[in-house]
């Protein structure tokens, strides 16, 4: 059996240090964040798919899973060996849990104070603690009956956040060993278990709650795994794209139409266009000019995708009482977009970064 015993005063400070990014695959991952913000709002005052411009805008979550296994695969695969299993956990408990927990807050706070509606008062004291501890720990408690059994009724997009967690496991355990013709071997079956999604549920948007709950496992083992087969195989594609370029080729992805042929489309845009965009991405021109663009996108879509649905729900209760005009409503939700652009931006600065600051430092103290 495999084990290794690693103490932090034989481990070098530069091994944890984070390794530079690459600009235009972070300023992506704010552009798919905004896209799934906006595919929640519409998705709330537009229930026939068919009718919502962004229909497909769920499936940035797909791009993130692709987009990680790729990052995971390039910052820790020369190091996960010397670091130890331990200390990547802290790294990705330090970097991801924070907002965890904020954005349960906010969800909290937003089921009990929800100026619009909402039904607090169905649950009792002990069964609302019940809910937030499991958000908080990420454990799915899909129980929210009006909430269509969200697997985190208190903050929604921690589904994925969930089989993130379980993607950085196996990585930890299994998959920064298995070389690359058994990674490629393990992504084609992956493949296959997608197109049996799709082709059942007729869509990929499952994951989500708790009928859906292993389609989550099978979105996500595919596309980390391509990202990973992508990063040690080296497909990187160069090209003079940049990042507006990238970013209407992602979007587009998003906007596409929304037919009896979902299956076969979001099953494409999975397994081919989203892992092209990923090396496109990777390998792409940056002019100077889109720099600060990018690493303001990338910095934000993260704590605007963990933090937004507080909103969402609060938007969802105000559409079913007042039921606003088009306009009226278009104006609520690109103010609402923006200043949730802000507030994320806010987070980060006044929560994110200085809490995982402060673990940093306590993790190197001991």
């Amino acid at each position: 059996m495999y084990r290794r015993t690693i103490s932090m005063n034989k481990i070098s400070p530069d091994i944890l240090k984070p390794k530079q990014h690459f600009d235009i695959l972070d300023g992506l991952r704010g552009v798919a964040a905004i896209a799934v913000v906006a595919f929640h709002f519409m998705e709330m005052a537009i229930s026939d798919y068919s009718k919502n411009f962004i229909a497909h805008g769920f499936l940035a979550v797909d791009f993130f899973f692709c987009l990680s296994g790729f990052v995971i695969g390039y910052a820790y695969d020369d190091r996960i060996g010397k670091m130890g299993v331990w200390e990547f956990f802290k790294s990705r408990l330090i970097r991801l849990h924070p907002l965890v927990i904020l954005g349960s807050v906010l969800g909290l706070l937003t089921f009990l104070f929800d100026p619009f509606g909402g039904h607090p008062e169905l649950y009792s004291t002990g069964k609302v603690i019940l809910i937030f501890l499991c958000s908080v720990f990420l454990i799915p408690l899909p129980i929210m009956q009006e909430r269509a059994f969200n697997l985190f009724g208190f903050n929604a997009p921690s589904w994925s956040l969930f089989w993130e967690y379980v993607a950085n496991i196996f990585y930890a355990f299994i998959l920064y060993r298995v070389g690359r013709c058994w990674l490629l071997l393990m992504t084609i079956f992956s493949a296959a278990a997608i197109c049996f999604v799709a082709y059942n549920a007729a869509n990929l948007m499952g994951g989500w709650d708790g009928n859906s709950f292993w389609h989550g496992g099978a979105r996500i083992s595919y596309s980390f795994l391509a990202g990973l087969l992508i990063y040690r195989s080296n497909w990187i594609i160069k090209n003079r794209l940049g990042f507006i370029g990238l970013s209407v080729l992602l979007v587009l992805a998003f906007i596409m139409p929304f037919s009896k042929w979902n299956w076969l489309s979001e099953s494409l845009v999975v397994l081919f266009y989203f892992p092209l965009l990923i090396a496109l991405g990777a390998g792409a021109i940056l002019t100077p000019g889109f720099k600060k663009l990018c690493v303001f996108s990338g910095k934000i879509s993260y704590p605007l995708y963990m933090t937004h649905y507080a909103v969402i729900w609060a938007f969802g209760n105000y559409y079913g009482t007042h039921k606003p005009a088009t306009a009226q409503l278009a104006i609520v939700i690109i103010t609402s977009i923006i200043l949730l652009v802000g507030i994320a931006w806010g987070v980060m600065v006044a929560y994110d970064i200085p809490v995982r600051k402060y673990l940093s430092n306590k993790r190197k103290q001991h």
